[in-house]
């Protein structure tokens, strides 16, 4: 709603389940989909289960395949996210890279043929709604927040939340802090944190939890965090785009360009790395412009309406 994007003309209805649960049923789903419509391409994005389900049973069928997003690594294969975007990627004719080292990350794999450096769609939305954020979002006042009085926190990866003794120490690490958090946190997150008694160790502390926000209340307070601690591979970027340190809440990350730049650090589930970044992890100067002039989108459309 917040982005005005329309209904879409199919449901799988996909609800969760574990990964060979999921991925089977938008198989199947997805199959007949495209049985039905006949397209002469599918255009899947990212690196979920419904990117490599769609990459699959587009490619069995015989339908060309094109992938936003292509050729990132984080050459870690215990993430589940890793093995859809592998697969994607020696599945696609098409592959659209946000940045360099994507691209050469493909050609480390033999892949050079269809590859394209086009950008990322993610900055060009970055760029249309964050101005429309400032405006229209009243998230700040509603939370009673200044620009650059707090740090924003999410942690949505399964290591993190369903792993209670890694969860324990992310938000030991919060309180012991000193500083005003605010965590929007998921459903499912809330549970386990209230099941293990886990919100104890907030409890007094600065750290807030607050109910997931839409896109332009998020954008907002990632741009005027202090800094955001995160374990997102969505949101280590949009920390990038708005210059907002980050501190990332893995040991590796798919988007190696904002380490090297100095904007993001990895501190896994420590608690004193945790601290010390958080108090001392203050980059200088402005980020560098490593995700494309902010027109992927056209890039992309430009490409696949010439085919």
């Amino acid at each position: 709603e917040d982005m005005g994007i329309p209904e879409p003309d199919y449901n799988l209805e996909v609800g969760s389940g574990t990964h060979g649960e999921q991925t089977a049923q938008m198989l199947t789903k997805i199959e007949a989909v495209l049985i039905n419509e006949k397209p002469d391409i599918a255009l899947v994005y990212g690196d979920t289960n419904s990117t490599l389900a769609g990459a699959l049973a587009a490619s069995k069928l015989h339908i060309s395949v094109a992938h936003v997003e292509a050729g990132l690594r984080s050459f870690d294969k215990r993430m589940p996210e890793e093995i859809n975007r592998i697969i994607a990627d020696h599945l696609s004719d098409i592959l659209f890279c946000p940045t360099k080292t994507a691209v050469d990350n493909l050609r480390n794999e033999g892949i050079t043929k269809g590859v394209e450096l086009v950008g990322d769609v993610m900055y060009d939305a970055a760029l249309l709604f964050s101005g429309l954020a400032e405006k229209k979002s009243n998230i700040l006042q509603e939370l009673g927040l200044t620009s650059k009085s707090y740090l924003l926190a999410t942690i949505h990866r399964s290591a993190n939340t369903d792993e209670v003794e890694n969860l324990k120490a992310l938000l030991e690490a919060f309180a012991e802090s000193g500083k005003t958090i605010i965590f929007p946190v998921h459903p499912r997150t809330r549970k386990v944190i209230n099941n293990a008694g886990l919100h104890k160790i907030i409890e007094g502390t600065k750290v807030r939890l607050i109910d997931p926000v839409g896109y332009i209340d998020f954008l907002a307070l990632e741009r005027n965090a202090a800094k955001i601690l995160t374990d997102s591979g969505g949101v280590q970027k949009e920390a990038f785009f708005f210059a907002i340190p980050c501190i990332t809440l893995r040991d590796t990350t798919e988007w190696v360009e904002t380490v090297e730049s100095g904007w993001n650090v990895l501190v896994h589930v420590d608690k004193n790395l945790i601290l010390k970044q958080i108090a001392e992890f203050n980059p200088e100067g402005e980020p560098a412009k490593l995700f494309g002039d902010g027109k992927a989108a056209f890039y992309i459309a430009q490409r696949l309406t010439s085919l």
